[in-house]
């Protein structure tokens, strides 16, 4: 039972075929002065702990040692571009459970650190109970087109309840088109767990992990996305001495075909992410 709740508290990662590259430590460089770059207006905090940005905007000049800190990734299907992820944080709402900010994407020159394309995300920030817990950028090889390659965004989020404990992996999709960013996939989960539990053994439980795969079939230029969901259960119950049984159910896969509709790629509502608060 103790493996069974690490398990659950710590979400899986999604496998399969474009599962994500992590970022390699140090990627960003010299964050604060990409934040400068990136952002000229942006002054420094007496303390130069943040920057901060007219109204209230607080950006976090390090890289990863919190959700709410830069992240970048140089993007190996163009390894003179580096990939970066700025958390636009609200600090009109300084709250230890709650937080609201948007996330900005940029596409940026690794020589002359100028930035390219550059995107916002807004509320993507947003978190209450159901706390961010990490952001990355996923650099796995979605070639969608033979001149178009997608990176994408993955955000996970959790609570911290021991009888509802719940986590939830989504993954959106970007993609350049002439000298603009745009969003394909918008929030499809890509791992998740939930259940309910009596904290000591009693519960029932789901798990959940997604993978992705091109597929040779098109529509209006795209390659379609095969997507591979399997669900599995538990319903772990003490034994006649009292030692916490899992009893495990069959596996479930379903597989969904994902088709662009010239704007974006559909997906099924029971593969949507959770709306930001």
């Amino acid at each position: 039972m103790r493996i069974l709740l690490q398990t659950l508290f710590l979400g899986l990662a999604a496998a399969g075929s474009l599962s994500p590259a992590r970022a390699a430590a140090g990627d960003c460089g010299d964050a604060a002065a990409l934040v400068q770059q990136a952002y000229p207006q942006a002054r420094k905090t007496a303390d130069g702990a943040l920057f901060t940005l007219q109204p209230h905007t607080s950006i976090a000049p390090t890289e990863g040692d919190t959700p709410f800190d830069l992240v970048c990734k140089i993007w190996p299907a163009h390894d003179d571009l580096l990939l970066v992820a700025v958390p636009l944080m609200d600090s009109s709402q300084p709250s230890d459970y709650a937080h609201a900010g948007d996330i900005e994407l940029l596409i940026v020159d690794r020589k002359s650190r100028q930035v390219r394309q550059r995107l916002l995300q807004a509320g993507l920030m947003n978190d209450d109970a159901i706390a961010i817990r990490k952001v990355e950028l996923d650099t796995g090889r979605y070639a969608l087109a033979p001149d178009v390659t997608a990176f994408g965004l993955r955000i996970e989020m959790a609570n911290n309840s021991l009888p509802d404990p719940f986590s939830e992996t989504d993954l959106r999709l970007y993609a350049v088109g002439g000298d603009s960013l745009r969003m394909v996939l918008d929030g499809l989960v890509v791992a998740g767990n939930g259940g309910e539990g009596d904290t000591n053994c009693a519960g029932s439980f789901h798990t959940s992990q997604v993978s992705l795969a091109m597929s040779p079939a098109k529509h209006h230029g795209y390659h379609d996305i095969t997507v591979v969901e399997r669900m599995d259960t538990d319903n772990p119950l003490p034994d006649n001495n009292g030692e916490c049984q899992s009893h495990p159910g069959k596996s479930v896969k379903r597989t969904y075909r994902l088709r662009y509709d010239g704007s974006r790629y559909a997906y099924p509502a029971a593969l949507k992410a959770l709306e930001p608060p």
